[in-house]
């Protein structure tokens, strides 16, 4: 009954986010009727919509009745208040305007092998040709993976490297966090021409337009440039196999002996068991793409080996997420 009804407990959650609840009441507790004046609710609507938020741990309450005042958890607070570093609402906005719709034709996508999303397919020429979308995604990819590129930057030793090129680097976020960490190495943000200026905005926001430079051209028509480490968050996920194979051998050209490639990723465990996270990402690449989906360590390594790297191996990064490096 969880998983059936679930839907109830995310979409009370994604029109929580949508409302803005969390950042209006960021670090003051707000009565029903304040709340509800502030968000435009209607009476009837008020406390079962909170108080439901409430028994879901996703607010806490002082005292009962129409007294009562509600204000964020810890978690709420830090993960989904606008003015939170860590803001990870983006994803869920995302969730709500775009996928929340496109998934209850899940069955659809099972039967046909047909993307079921408004894009039909063409997500990416559907998003970058509408720059109010296209904010909406690269903002959304950057919240969710934040965390992931924090623990890239601190956990992998790049002290061996001097140059790190991002492929579909979108706003620069995994360059921030890498020349944050790491100040001696050149870095090197790719993306579509229509990515740069808001790859750029970010970057000085950050005081780090010295250390990263913003390229711009396609992927798949363009060489790789070369670099002693080359990163893709959330890439290669995205495509059928020749696609897939297409960018590691890019990769693997435009690596020095000794380099790698490091591929951020929900990766799925080789027995298919666990990260269930990473298998339901792979059914949303079904939705999104139709052809594109998500992959394991050992499916990853075989890929590499036969491109010519070395050697592979897993590094779990946070949550389900992990990064694939292979090695030239």
């Amino acid at each position: 009954m969880q998983v059936g009804m679930g839907f109830w407990a995310s979409k009370t959650l994604l029109a929580a986010i949508k409302l803005d609840l969390f950042s209006t009441l960021h670090d003051q507790a707000l009565t029903g009727h304040e709340i509800g004046r502030r968000l435009g609710l209607h009476e009837r609507a008020i406390w079962d919509f909170l108080d439901a938020l409430v028994a879901l741990h996703l607010l806490e309450r002082d005292g009962t009745g129409p007294r009562a005042r509600y204000r964020n958890t810890a978690e709420t607070a830090h993960f989904l208040d606008r003015s939170s570093p860590a803001y990870l609402g983006g994803i869920l906005e995302m969730a709500n305007d775009r996928l929340y719709e496109a998934w209850s034709h899940l069955e659809t996508a099972l039967q046909t092998g047909q993307a079921q999303s408004e894009t039909n397919g063409d997500l990416f020429e559907t998003l970058y040709s509408d720059p109010e979308k296209l904010r909406q995604f690269i903002e959304a990819m950057s919240s969710v993976q934040r965390v992931n590129f924090i623990a890239l930057a601190e956990r992998f030793d790049f002290s061996p490297y001097r140059t790190l090129c991002d492929m579909g680097g979108a706003s620069g976020s995994l360059c921030i966090e890498v020349a944050r960490r790491h100040p001696y190495l050149a870095c090197y943000t790719f993306d579509l021409p229509a990515v740069a200026p808001i790859a750029r905005e970010n970057i000085a926001r950050h005081g780090l337009t010295e250390h990263i430079t913003v390229l711009s051209g396609d992927f798949f028509e363009d060489d790789f440039p070369e670099a002693d480490v080359i990163t893709m968050g959330n890439i290669l996920h995205d495509w059928n196999l020749d696609r897939k194979l297409l960018l590691m051998d890019k990769a693997y050209r435009a690596l020095p002996e000794g380099g790698v490639l490091i591929a951020i990723e929900n990766i799925i465990d080789d027995e298919r068991r666990e990260n269930a996270f990473g298998l339901l990402m792979s059914l949303n690449m079904l939705i999104e793409l139709g052809d594109g989906f998500d992959y394991t360590g050992a499916d990853f390594d075989r890929w590499a080996r036969h491109l010519g790297f070395r050697e592979t191996y897993v590094m779990p990064l946070t949550g389900p997420t992990s990064a694939a490096v292979a090695v030239k």
